[in-house]
């Protein structure tokens, strides 16, 4: 992977990204995104951000190589620190857990006033995305799922709006499996979801044997809910 190729991935966040944003790519490792974003996709401005030095140190060198220091902004710090207000209008944030992610969009919230569009890659937990974004009022518009080296990514874009409308009746199925993901029902979302029902399914056998504590009588009730939703949601997919 550089920048005149990436990975199915990055190339997944990239369609994502509107002609002529100026975007802030934060976690940017080496500055492929944006310098592929730069030289194919029409961006005007880019913000490459790091928090370690050593990606820090190869994003610039790659942004030096590739010709683009005018367009593009490498700096160093933590999550959207390094962005000032109203400087970017579509933020990048991809191949961390979906945890880190939102703590991170949380801890930045002052800088996302000028910002149309989020497109998000977590490598788990895209729920913790969802609900986030459901708090506060970015509203889902589409979503990926996709294969690559044997590991299953999502990708979520979201802009200002009804953060309730791609959910409809089941909230609950849609912050789980991704309304989107349930209607297009493609084989990458099949396999993600029978993996996560066998893995599911092992942990509720072995707490049957655990001693009957308050703790793990919840977690029974709370995997026995999670495999009748993915039970019910691989039913639907496979009619």
């Amino acid at each position: 992977m550089n920048s005149e190729r990436l990975s199915t991935r990055l190339a997944t966040v990239a369609k994502y990204v509107p002609i002529g944003s100026k975007i802030a790519d934060i976690g940017s490792d080496h500055a492929y995104l944006p310098c592929y974003l730069a030289k194919n996709n029409g961006i005007t401005f880019a913000v490459a951000g790091e928090v370690a030095d050593g990606p820090y140190q190869s994003a610039k060198g790659n942004v030096q190589s590739e010709g683009l220091t005018e367009m593009i902004s490498v700096r160093m710090g933590n999550g959207l620190e390094v962005i000032e207000n109203e400087e970017v209008d579509c933020i990048t944030i991809a191949g961390m857990g979906g945890a880190l992610i939102t703590s991170i969009l949380e801890n930045g919230k002052n800088k996302l006033n000028s910002v149309k569009r989020l497109i998000l890659q977590p490598n788990i937990s895209a729920i913790s995305i969802r609900e986030w974004l459901l708090e506060n009022n970015w509203e889902l518009i589409d979503e990926e799922i996709i294969t690559e080296d044997g590991k299953i990514y999502e990708i979520l874009v979201a802009e200002k709006g009804n953060p309730n409308k791609p959910y409809g009746e089941n909230m609950e199925m849609g912050l789980l499996f991704g309304p989107f993901l349930m209607e297009k029902k493609g084989d990458a979302f099949k396999q993600k979801w029978t993996m996560e029902r066998n893995n599911w399914q092992r942990i509720y056998e072995a707490l049957k044997g655990a001693s009957e504590t308050g703790e793990t009588i919840e977690k029974r009730h709370e995997l026995l809910n999670k495999l009748k939703l993915v039970e019910e949601v691989l039913e639907n997919e496979e009619s």
